[in-house]
């Protein structure tokens, strides 16, 4: 396994007690990183604070689509650290329905954490990057967001403006020593499947030419490169990891 040192850098994780979030927080500890993360789910946030047993770990209890208590959170964590790294993993699918079934509330709540809160960590925590001259940021978006999943239009929708918004923030930040990206994982087993009905989880599965779902240490070794120094050079960019589902 390659090494990525991460050692005296500090990452935010969303979405971080469980699932993907949980085992790029995992990686990013074994690599020598202080890691924080931040889940709207108490019980998981304390089972995986138990489970992973470390002091360089801590967390926050915290809604990513609330942006007064985000940029709360951030002021205080600034006050003795510096945030070096920021992974926006925190989302949900949403109901599997037919966009013109979709009531209101459900399409709002999809964008407001998916979206939304994907905007207020990184407005809260780019400017002290700026500052540093220092920032690797990776948004956790999908597959979805490319090709658009029937069903849902929601998530589909909200993944694809977070790949745009990563170009865009990619681009402003591009002078600076800061790397934005994105990746763009199929499915894997994770508790975002517990959400979805049997018959489209097995729609998501035809899709991939692979024929499986995603292990989730594949996705977690490509966010520590776009995390680390390593990683230099690209910015603005979306990562596929979709098993050859895409085409571009």
């Amino acid at each position: 396994m390659h090494q990525f040192d991460l050692k005296n850098r500090t990452a935010i994780i969303t979405g971080g007690a469980q699932g993907i979030g949980l085992d790029i927080a995992k990686k990013f500890l074994n690599f020598g990183a202080n890691v924080i993360i931040w889940d709207i789910d108490e019980k998981a946030l304390q089972s995986a604070v138990k489970e992973i047993n470390n002091p360089k770990l801590s967390s926050n209890l915290l809604d990513v689509s609330n942006f007064e208590k985000v940029n709360k959170t951030v002021i205080e964590i600034n006050k003795s650290s510096n945030i070096d790294i920021l992974v926006n993993n925190a989302g949900i699918t949403g109901p599997i329905a037919e966009l013109w079934n979709y009531s209101i509330n459900d399409w709002n709540k999809v964008v407001e954490i998916n979206l939304n809160g994907t905007f207020n960590c990184c407005k809260s925590i780019v400017p002290n990057m700026v500052k540093n001259n220092y920032g690797r940021i990776v948004n956790i978006a999908s597959v979805a967001g490319k090709d658009g999943n029937a069903n849902a239009s929601a998530y589909s929708s909200a993944k694809a403006a977070v790949l745009a918004l990563t170009k865009a923030l990619g681009k402003e930040l591009a002078e600076k020593n800061i790397a934005v990206n994105a990746v763009t994982p199929a499915g894997a087993k994770t508790r975002i499947l517990d959400q979805m009905t049997d018959e489209h989880v097995k729609f998501m599965l035809s899709k991939v030419p692979r024929g499986r779902f995603l292990e989730l240490e594949e996705l977690s070794s490509l966010v520590c490169w776009l995390s680390s120094e390593e990683n230099s050079f690209s910015t603005a960019a979306v990562f596929d990891i979709s098993g050859g589902r895409s085409t571009y």
